[in-house]
């Protein structure tokens, strides 16, 4: 599946053919010294393998890091952060699955590994899964994390009882279900449109949901809020306020980064043909460069926006220096 290989040119990537990591090794050389210029006077961005494997290694150390701290300390033992951790999990999959990818290419290019073209499309098979369960649990849980912040929000009073423990693993369980199962039939049905379709009316739909949920959330906020300092909960909806403001820079790095892709997959629809659309196809390499990149950015947020993880992570870090070798 071509959805997420950046091995190819544009031309492959219209017709979503199997085997990737199979079309690297025959057009890795062609793809070097063509240069910045093809046939169609495009501009084409060459990224080195190199630097898909540096910010693949930082991402997963990064990303590891949360989930170490979020399991280290009980004060982070809330379904909010249940979701941050799983939402470090789906960038996990998108740097493991680079780091993969590029490793394999890497031996090859260097003529270390031989590799056979059914081991490719097996392998192949494994990157695409894990890639496409990272798109549709990382929207899923940007979209379950908005609706626990509106919770928090408007429902202060009663969000002990609505989002409990329980109810919060039911949700991670089945949103991990629905996007490994959905990844698979995405792979097995990838010569159908209908895979395209399904992946950007997803994307569309979870940001029309965020957009409603943050445009209630941030009007009414304020008339909410005098409610609860009747209370004496003043603290709480403040804390509440913040972590709905990480949430909306966690979404706006999230459009920006994986932006480009999705319009890729439109474009696929839209205009395979045309000439610009080819030029834009051309440039794949740079689309999962910000793929990778929001997968290195979201634990910087993380620590940025919370004081207890920023904390926990100091701890972690400092540990690892001091008892390492």
């Amino acid at each position: 599946m071509e959805l997420f290989n950046r091995s190819l040119h544009g031309s492959y990537i219209l017709h979503m053919e199997f085997s990737p990591l199979i079309e690297f090794m025959d057009d890795n050389e062609t793809n070097i010294t063509n240069g910045e210029q093809n046939s169609l006077g495009c501009v084409q961005i060459l990224i080195p393998q190199e630097l898909f494997l540096t910010l693949g290694l930082i991402s997963l150390v990064e990303n590891i890091l949360v989930i170490l701290a979020i399991m280290k300390n009980r004060n982070l033992h809330s379904p909010m952060y249940y979701f941050i951790c799983c939402l470090a999990l789906s960038d996990m999959l998108v740097s493991v699955s680079n780091v993969v990818e590029t490793v394999f290419m890497l031996l090859n290019d260097h003529g270390l590994m031989d590799m056979y073209p059914g081991m490719l499309r097996h392998l192949d098979n494994v990157i695409d899964v894990m890639i496409c369960s990272s798109v549709v649990s990382s929207l899923s849980f940007l979209c379950t994390i908005a609706a626990d912040r509106y919770i928090t929000i408007f429902y202060a009073l009663r969000y002990h009882s609505i989002m409990t423990t329980q109810r919060a693993i039911t949700i991670i369980v089945i949103v991990w279900c629905a996007s490994i199962a959905s990844s698979i039939l995405f792979i097995v049905y990838h010569t159908d449109n209908a895979v395209i379709v399904c992946l950007v009316t997803f994307f569309c739909i979870t940001l029309v949901f965020n957009a409603v949920l943050y445009v209630h959330m941030f009007v009414l906020a304020h008339v909410h809020s005098r409610r609860i300092m009747a209370f004496h909960k003043n603290r709480r909806q403040s804390t509440s306020m913040k972590g709905a403001i990480t949430l909306t820079i966690l979404l706006g790095v999230f459009i920006l980064c994986w932006g480009p892709f999705f319009l890729h997959l439109i474009l696929i629809l839209t205009c395979p043909t045309s000439v610009f659309c080819n030029c834009y196809f051309r440039n794949f390499n740079l689309f999962l460069i910000l793929i990778i990149c929001n997968s290195l950015i979201d634990p910087l947020i993380y620590a940025y926006r919370s004081q207890e993880l920023r904390k926990t992570l100091q701890e972690l870090v400092l540990c690892s220096w001091c008892f390492g070798p």
